[in-house]
């Protein structure tokens, strides 16, 4: 690990693994997804030990503290060492995860209470659920001479 005293931010991105080559970290900083300080940089700008970088990757946000310096990929065990997520970034990337399984598995969180209409709907629909299984049940018994 060599220690200079300031290393490129796309460079950091891309030896901390955030990023699989150097093109994408330069246009995601470029593109304003990168910011040091709480400010938009370029993808010349030098970052240094202490400072806090926020990355916005595919809508998960990282909140970073610069630990240490490194201009060469290595290990990804090494990389991880170069940084320090903070403990409401790793909450927020958690709970993003849960939302997007659920979602995927069709379990969207209604953003308010139902009203009279969402109600009946469901009970119109808990009622047809019931009457369905009570005539698959009945089923198989009346075929069973």
């Amino acid at each position: 690990m060599n220690d200079p005293t300031g290393v490129r931010i796309d460079r950091w991105l891309w030896a901390a693994r955030f990023f699989r080559t150097r093109s994408l970290a330069k246009s995601a900083v470029a593109g304003g997804k990168v910011h040091v300080d709480s400010q938009r940089v370029k993808p010349a700008k030098e970052i240094h030990v202490g400072q806090y970088v926020r990355i916005n990757k595919d809508g998960v946000l990282f909140d970073l503290e610069v630990l240490q310096l490194s201009e060469q990929r290595q290990s990804a065990p090494i990389a991880q060492s170069l940084y320090k997520e903070t403990a409401e970034s790793i909450e927020r990337r958690q709970i993003a995860v849960s939302q997007r399984r659920m979602a995927r598995a069709g379990l969207n969180i209604p953003a308010q209470r139902p009203n009279k209409r969402d109600r009946r709907a469901r009970s119109e629909l808990r009622e047809l659920d019931r009457t369905w299984a009570d005539e698959t049940i009945a089923a198989p018994s009346e075929h069973q001479d």
